[in-house]
Formats: C-alpha cells, sequence, structure tokens
C-alpha cells in the first residue's frame, strides 16, 4: 500500500511537471503565432497600403487604382541585372496598357536601395510609373514577393487575379504570363485556375532583419 502512495505522488508531479512544460511551450507558439505575418491569397481581395515616392508623397493603393479596370504591382530594384534586363520591356507594357487605363505601381523593397538611386534609375529607364520605397518589407511580405522582378495583378475590385513572373525569359520570352493575364481581367474574363501564378526568376529581395516573425510561404 506504501508503494502505491508512492507511486501515486510521483505520477502526480511528473503529470503536473508535464503540464508546465505543455503550457510553456504552449504559451510560445501562440507568441509565435501572433507574430506570422499576413498574407494576401490568391482570390481575395488586397487590402489597402500606403507608401512614400522619391519626392517623399505618399501613395495608396486604393486611390491609384480608383476606377481602374487593373492594377499591376510590381516589385523592382535597382542592382538586380534581370530586373534591369526587363526595363524596356516594362516601358513598352506601360504604354501599351495605358491606353486601357490599367494603372502599373513600383515597389522597391531591397533595404540596401535608397530613395536617390530609385529615382535616378527609373528617370534614366524612362519609367513612367510611381515606383514607392518599402523601407521595412512589410508590402512584400503581405504579397508575398520573393524576386525581382515579380508582379501581382489585380482587378477592378482589387482582388488579386494572378501572381508571379512577367513572361518565360529575362532574354526572349515565348511566354507572356502578365499580359496574357491583363488581357482576360480587363474584358471580364477569368483567368485559367493553371494560369493564375508562376514562378517569377530574379534576384532575391534584400529584407530588412526581422525577429521572430514567421516568414514560412
Amino acid at each position: 500500500m506504501q508503494s502505491l502512495s508512492c507511486f501515486a505522488r510521483f505520477f502526480a508531479k511528473y503529470s503536473l511537471a508535464v503540464l508546465i512544460i505543455a503550457a510553456v511551450f504552449g504559451g510560445i507558439g501562440i507568441g509565435f503565432a501572433k507574430e506570422k505575418v499576413e498574407k494576401v491569397e490568391l482570390d481575395s481581395v488586397v487590402k489597402d497600403f500606403t507608401l512614400k515616392d522619391a519626392d517623399g508623397t505618399s501613395h495608396t493603393l486604393y486611390k491609384l487604382s480608383e476606377e481602374k479596370p487593373a492594377t499591376v504591382v510590381l516589385f523592382l530594384a535597382t542592382q538586380c541585372p534581370i530586373a534591369t534586363d526587363y526595363a524596356e520591356r516594362l516601358v513598352a507594357l506601360v504604354k501599351t496598357y495605358d491606353e486601357k487605363n490599367v494603372q502599373f505601381i513600383g515597389i522597391n523593397s531591397n533595404k540596401q536601395e535608397q530613395i536617390e538611386e530609385i529615382s535616378e534609375y527609373s528617370e534614366k529607364h524612362g519609367f513612367e510609373f510611381h515606383v514607392l520605397k518599402d523601407t521595412e518589407n512589410k508590402i512584400a511580405d503581405y504579397f508575398g514577393a520573393r524576386r525581382t522582378p515579380e508582379v501581382f495583378l489585380l482587378d477592378a475590385e482589387r482582388v488579386l487575379r494572378y501572381a508571379g513572373a512577367i513572361d518565360n525569359s529575362p532574354k526572349a520570352p515565348t511566354k507572356h504570363y502578365l499580359r496574357d493575364a491583363l488581357d482576360l481581367v480587363i474584358t471580364g474574363k477569368d483567368i485559367p485556375k493553371s494560369a493564375k501564378k508562376t514562378r517569377a526568376v530574379g534576384c532575391t529581395i534584400k529584407r530588412v532583419r526581422k525577429t521572430n516573425v514567421d516568414r514560412t510561404p
């Protein structure tokens, strides 16, 4: 009987210890969950955001995309040779779809690329659209952008309809993913499920260091 009593006390202490450990690690898990980065999903409405251009003027997504049949959010860089390969192509694309009232918004999320550099780069390559600075990578995190160039296409209701590459080659493309998606969206047609997302190829976005943030794709 005495041995049973000792066993019962040992079991009770052991169980209490297990419960305490589980509670501690459970609390830590909850803490990390609170830090998980919010990300927009395909076919979901993109939330509004505000960023500044090279002149320090603030611009909001909803204002820029107001009454537009489509909006293209472009993650760009000044020091990425692959992004530069697309510069001339982007200028032509913007010119073509300007006649169809499509809005293009450039975003620079690279921590090492400064406002002055972005302004000079935009002028050099003839970008006639706003390139905004995402200083803490919050917008890149929200879209899940990983590379430059990488694009996200919104429809008139600001629903994310396409994400990924502009086309299938920085040098000699044979498939034009963004152009095809744009043509469907501005005419009110659905993008086939298989064509809603492609893999962007380019330089990785150099992010600022953040602690206790879950960046799991």
